[in-house]
């Protein structure tokens, strides 16, 4: 039984795909079943990449890390979770090519550390994905919000929703209990989630075209930012750039390294662009520009605007649900209003309100793209019902997958704050992208022989390296959170035993 539970996924040397080519054994499907659509090219990749990395990060946790852990040095937590996710990258990229399959994580994980250790991974793929575009979800409700404030000032109508509509009817209390806030549910969250459901639902090009027009647009507000306040930055308040230690995780290098796991969050939806593999034009080629451009990108815009945030306020007063326009609010404190730097920083704050609806929008979009097909793949191989491996024979989605994963991500962003989730989405991501680590190096020893049109450079470090700077990261949050991730391990494996084992295909073939 040992051995079945380690059981690997067969390998075999993928073909070069040409432009719209369906792969043989690319679908999971039985044969002459819809197989997904091959359309996206390069830079529809790196968009997707970009899409599900800029958002929350910028919009919402940089305030928090800064003002409760980092200070300044927001910007050293940046580059230390930005190395770590460019390490993990790099052995993303080797496995999207030799495998440009819709499983990610999970079917990497399937063909190199077996059965047993694929599902622990695809498991916690679910808390990055799902957890995490509720999580988003939320947070666009919050702008949604404020959007409808200004609309109202500007007009002199009421537009904006009673609180029993716009929040979470359910909290956590300081000793970690549910209780109930006395709202009704938080409507702008269940309706954007519902949307954009029904347009990955509709098709793989039009969400990557949709999603390709939000990261434009959000890109240039950023870019647009980072020009207009430079002649406002402050450098007096990037001192000390790390702030003493005032105890625990509360500034000095334990509040960067802190900081680092918070942010971590910002850059979890890179691996996204691994699970569009089964849909990509090129992938042996697209795949690694896909997943190392869009992570090169986000990372630099990162960098640059937590050191335009602490440069442009005290740190300290960041802590909001809204930085960036807090930091904004504070520079049109100094400047002489009616003056025309104040019309252009009043300008600048209506386009990031635009800016930060369209950014985590598409990060709810690529989460809500990536779930259905990890789905997908472990449907595929038995380790879920069938169901979820439905393919639309018109759109060429998985179509059911998408609708499930819609209606549970709606429910829990209306219901919960479920933001409270987002250092078990943070653990589980990190376990997943120390497995990957791990597996590029076990491949490389037991299937040297396999094309690999991408390979990592000097593996027999840069693999060791990635895995111990993920572990490193995931137990610094562990060590507070380890009765969740316990707990959700727990429920998966008990998922596993009663049925994935049972019904696996891997396993019914060998005997």
């Amino acid at each position: 039984m040992f051995k079945n539970l380690f059981a690997t996924h067969p390998i075999d040397a993928m073909p070069e795909v040409e432009a719209g080519e369906v792969v043989l054994g690319d679908a999971h499907g039985v044969h002459g079943d819809p197989t997904l659509k091959r359309a996206l090219t390069a830079k529809h990749l790196v968009m997707l990449g970009v899409g599900a990395v800029i958002g929350a990060g910028i919009f919402v946790l940089t305030g928090t890390a800064a003002a409760q852990f980092a200070g300044p040095a927001l910007v050293i937590s940046f580059m230390m979770a930005g190395f770590t996710c460019a390490l993990a990258g790099l052995c993303y990229a080797e496995f999207a090519a030799m495998l440009p399959v819709s499983g990610s994580a999970y079917s990497y994980s399937y063909a190199t550390l077996g059965e047993v250790v694929a599902w622990f991974v695809g498991w916690n793929l679910v808390l990055e994905y799902l957890f995490a575009a509720s999580t988003v979800a939320v947070g666009w409700s919050g702008y949604f919000n404020e959007l409808l404030r200004m609309l109202s000032d500007w007009t002199g109508l009421t537009l904006t929703l009673p609180p029993s509509l716009a929040s979470a009817p359910f909290t956590f209390n300081a000793a970690g209990h549910l209780v109930a806030t006395g709202t009704l549910i938080n409507l702008p969250a269940l309706l954007i989630v519902a949307a954009i459901s029904w347009l990955c639902y509709r098709g793989i090009t039009q969400s990557a075209t949709v999603n390709a027009i939000i990261v434009a647009i959000k890109v240039i507000v950023i870019l647009l930012f980072l020009v207009v306040t430079f002649h406002f930055l402050n450098p007096s308040l990037w001192h000390p750039f790390i702030p003493a230690n005032e105890g625990g995780a509360t500034y000095g290098w334990s509040g960067v390294i802190r900081a680092a796991t918070l942010v971590f969050f910002a850059y979890i939806g890179f691996d996204a662009v691994s699970t569009a593999a089964g849909e990509a034009k090129n992938p042996q080629r697209d795949m690694p520009i896909g997943i190392l451009g869009s992570l090169v990108i986000c990372t630099v815009l990162y960098i640059a605007m937590s050191a335009a945030l602490t440069g442009l306020a005290p740190f300290r007063d960041l802590n909001t649900p809204e930085p960036v326009a807090t930091a904004l609010n504070y520079v049109l404190g100094t400047v002489a209003a009616g003056s025309m730097a104040s019309h252009i920083l009043g300008v600048l704050k209506i386009l990031v309100v635009f800016a930060a609806l369209a950014g985590l929008s598409s990060v709810v979009l690529v989460m809500l793209m990536g779930q259905p097909r990890i789905f997908y793949a472990m449907s595929g191989d038995g380790l879920l019902p069938k169901v979820l491996g439905k393919v639309h024979p018109k759109h060429r989605t998985p179509y059911i997958g998408t609708i499930i994963v819609g209606v549970i991500a709606a429910v829990l962003a209306s219901l919960f704050p479920v933001d409270v989730l987002g250092d078990l989405v943070s653990m589980g991501t990190l376990l997943a992208f120390t497995t990957v680590c791990i597996g590029v190096l076990v491949l490389r020893y037991t299937r040297p022989e396999l094309p690999r049109s991408f390979r990592v450079p000097w593996p027999w470090v840069v693999c060791p390296l990635g895995a111990a700077a993920c572990l490193f990261l995931f137990w610094q949050v562990f060590t507070q959170r380890w009765w969740l991730i316990l707990g959700w391990t727990a429920i998966g494996f008990l998922i596993y035993g009663f049925y994935g084992y049972r019904n696996s295909k891997l396993r019914r073939s060998a005997a």
